[in-house]
């Protein structure tokens, strides 16, 4: 069962940007796409667990801050070295001006 939790405001995101949202000891990465969607992935780099939000954001690619390795934020892929293990990624929805984000299974 999918539980969704109140992330953020839809203000709290630029176009083609990242914040950090940190919820019960995990750290996710909430993204808002140059079309005003919005995507969410696991929080840390699969390579060295650095936070993804300090990364930079390029269409629908983020970029590690660390090693500059890159995942497609929409399906968690990796795109590029020294990444080879794909983000997990969440489903999201728009309440209001809400961001939620769903967990769980």
């Amino acid at each position: 069962m999918t539980t969704w939790i109140d992330a953020c405001a839809a203000d709290d995101i630029e176009p083609e940007d990242v914040i950090r949202f940190d919820h019960a000891g995990q750290s996710f990465a909430i993204y808002r796409s140059p079309d005003d969607e919005f995507f969410a992935t696991d929080g840390l780099c699969t390579h060295e667990k650095i936070h993804l939000a300090d990364g930079l954001v390029m269409d629908d690619t983020i970029e590690c801050p660390k090693h500059n390795g890159r995942f497609s934020y929409k399906t968690g892929e990796a795109r590029g070295a020294p990444v080879c293990v794909n983000l997990r990624t969440y489903p999201v929805k728009v309440e209001g001006d809400r961001i939620m984000i769903g967990v769980g299974a």
